[in-house]
């Protein structure tokens, strides 16, 4: 009698760890595309509430937060969206930059018509998140970002990172490219050559902001203290024994941290 009633439960159980996981960035039942500053942006939605807006890193695509839009959807209408040149988002142009990014997403926000929205950016994300905030202040609530830097030298990326990239941009011949490599210099490009972000402008920065970096991020961690003292109502978060990848390394600690403080709640200031 024992075995007859544990069979079913074993079954149930068995067909809830066989639930497909959500394919987060090639989700065809929510993705969707929208005209943007002269490309089709993909995104795609989860959720209800008051809305967030996830922005990746270089190279990566809506993926990157699949260990995050499941927790942040429960509590938020979540908007995770590829960025221009990356995931689902063509762009042929021969070249990017992060203002004109920011301007996607305000776009993006704005055809969606959403008057503002709390946002999260991880790396270039969280490069393109500033520039929304100082750019269109009013579309912005709150701001968390985490792995960004303000200007491309040896102080923003750790040496062995910047010294690589030296030699990478020294020995490479884009003249040559075509197709991917093509598309693969253009995003190269952005993070060697790019950003150029002032402390002047990120003093203009009035919303709250909460500035993390990992203490063994591609960041030096000197340079994340350093935005954080500049954005006038800003809460620093050092993630200990963590890399770039803080969202991820450290999932269920971020996700509860970043709702806190989208809530108001974070009172934190490492």
């Amino acid at each position: 009698m024992k075995y007859a009633i544990l069979c079913p439960l074993l079954l149930i159980i068995g067909l809830l760890h066989a639930q497909p996981k959500i394919p987060y960035g090639n989700n065809s039942a929510v993705g969707k595309f929208v005209p943007v500053n002269g490309i089709k942006v993909y995104y795609e939605t989860y959720g209800q509430g008051a809305p967030l807006l996830l922005i990746h890193g270089n190279g990566g695509s809506i993926n990157a937060f699949q260990q995050n839009i499941g927790f942040l959807s429960q509590h938020y209408r979540v908007i995770a969206a590829d960025s221009r040149a990356q995931g689902k988002t063509i762009d042929t142009n021969d070249s990017l930059s992060f203002e004109q990014m920011a301007d996607d997403s305000a776009a993006l926000l704005k055809a969606l018509q959403v008057d503002s929205a709390y946002l999260l950016g991880w790396s270039d994300g969280g490069i393109i998140g500033l520039l929304l905030a100082i750019r269109h202040p009013e579309l912005v609530r709150r701001l968390m970002i985490t792995g960004a830097n303000l200007w491309p030298d040896s102080t923003a990326l750790i040496p062995s990172l910047w010294k690589q990239m030296k030699i990478t941009a020294d020995t490479s011949h884009p003249e040559n490219y075509s197709g991917k490599q093509k598309a693969d210099w253009k995003l190269f490009e952005l993070d060697y050559l790019q950003p150029h972000i002032t402390l002047a402008q990120i003093e203009s920065i009035h919303c709250p902001t909460l500035v993390v970096g990992g203490d063994r991020d591609l960041i030096p961690v000197e340079h994340t203290v350093l935005i954080s003292k500049h954005i006038p109502h800003s809460f620093l978060w050092i993630v200990p024994a963590s890399g770039h990848a803080t969202l991820m390394e450290h999932r269920d600690e971020f996700n509860t941290i970043a709702l806190k403080f989208f809530s108001g709640q974070y009172q934190r200031n490492d």
